[in-house]
């Protein structure tokens, strides 16, 4: 998969928003960061890069890791409201469950900014750092396809079957709303068949973004559909489900014999999955620089407590239920195994080490 230089461009501009110049003023507040999980290397980023910066900047930091238990969470978050942190900044396990604690942190005029993950059903929540998530589900579809005609040149319909993200965040629906804005009219033109019939997010969703049961729901996709037929393809919206995907397939025989390897794609360029690519297993991923996401949210919170506007670029897109929240969006970029040296090893994302 080539770059296309839009890609490269936003990749570059992402890459200047990566260490964001401030006065090395001491004191000029505290951060709460409230982060979901340390079982994905993706939010251990997040949170080692909104502490490196948030400190250049001149502020001190809390960050909680709540290991994907919502009570967790919540307590964690009251508590930093109790220590009287000037903002939040929440990456939500459950996007709908902090709406009380969060009342409170605007009482007590704590700001609070959603990380990536909106978080719905509060007027508290006062702005919104994010990736274009609609073009990250498009990017992931258009992936799909382009491996698919690669693969299986004269297979059509090609057998394709559907993954979604967790159904308590949101992000999950627009990825998949990305992808079927894609793929729904090749279903539709009888280029792509989904043999299970299983569509849908109330369907395909994966609670709690969990590998393990993504590999066992593939392991009963192919038990009840593919007897006769072939697998070519899995939309995956997420790395950590891909790599359970794959371990399902690899398990019956593809990518041995004359069994071709399924199209999988995948998101956050986790180092399992940037190795999966490298083996010619896993076909893309799509990057997210968190270094560029913890910029801009360093910038938001130095704005807010300077007594500024801070820059966003979304006034329509994230509707939480209450109200509409100011966002600012980054590009993601679509990562083929060809793009790994550039986008990761030479912006120092990884070492060439890290993912032998």
């Amino acid at each position: 998969m080539k770059l296309t230089k839009r890609a490269l461009l936003a990749l570059a501009g992402a890459t200047l928003a990566l260490a964001p110049h401030f006065a090395a003023a001491e004191g000029k507040g505290s951060v709460g960061i409230a982060m979901p999980t340390k079982s994905s290397s993706r939010w251990i980023s997040d949170g080692n890069s909104m502490v490196e910066q948030f400190q250049a900047a001149g502020y001190t930091t809390d960050l909680q890791y709540a290991e994907d238990d919502i009570p967790t969470q919540l307590s964690q978050v009251e508590n930093m409201i109790s220590k009287g942190v000037n903002v939040l900044v929440i990456a939500a396990i459950d996007g709908t469950t902090l709406s009380n604690a969060l009342e409170n942190a605007q009482a007590a005029g704590i700001k609070v900014i959603a990380y990536d993950r909106l978080i719905r059903d509060s007027g508290a929540v006062d702005y919104y750092a994010t990736f274009d998530n609609f073009k990250v589900g498009v990017q992931q579809a258009e992936s799909l396809v382009q491996c698919l005609k690669e693969r299986f040149p004269e297979a059509k319909p090609w057998n394709v079957e559907l993954f979604g993200g967790s159904p308590d965040d949101n992000n999950a629906f627009f990825f998949y709303d990305g992808a079927m804005s894609v793929l729904q009219p090749m279903i539709d033109a009888g280029e792509i068949a989904i043999p299970s019939g299983q569509v849908g997010m109330d369907v395909v969703g994966t609670l709690r973004w969990d590998g393990a049961v993504a590999q066992s729901r593939m392991d009963n996709l192919l038990a009840a559909n593919y007897g006769d037929k072939p697998l070519m393809g899995a939309l995956s919206p997420y790395d950590g489900l891909s790599i359970g995907i794959l371990s399902s397939v690899k398990g019956v025989g593809y990518g041995s014999g004359d069994m071709v390897m399924p199209c999988v794609t995948g998101q956050d360029a986790e180092i399992p999955s940037v190795k999966s690519m490298l083996a010619g297993e896993q076909y893309s991923t799509v990057f997210k620089d968190t270094r560029a996401l913890a910029g801009v949210t360093v910038k938001m919170v130095d704005a807010i407590l300077q007594g500024g506007e801070p820059e966003i670029n979304d006034t329509s897109t994230y509707d939480n239920g209450v109200k509409v929240v100011p966002s600012y969006l980054l590009e993601p970029v679509s990562l083929g195994v060809g793009d790994i040296d550039k986008v990761l090893v030479e912006s120092g994302y990884y070492t060439a080490d890290q993912i032998k």
